[in-house]
């Protein structure tokens, strides 16, 4: 019987690995993309308020 629970973790681990390994970089492309958003929405209001232009209104 132990040998078929080691056959059964052999069988899945590499599936969760592979998942976790997605998981991961998935959300690194995602607070990425967060991070840059973000600070270009900082550098585009300081040039509007260089310019002289009004805060833009978010939708």
């Amino acid at each position: 019987m132990g040998d078929w629970w080691m056959n059964a973790l052999w069988s899945i681990t590499p599936t969760v690995l592979i998942g976790l390994f997605f998981w991961m970089v998935l959300r690194m492309i995602l607070r990425a993309d967060r991070t840059e958003r973000r600070i270009y929405r900082e550098m585009e209001a300081k040039e509007r308020a260089r310019m002289g232009l009004p805060a833009r209104e978010d939708s």
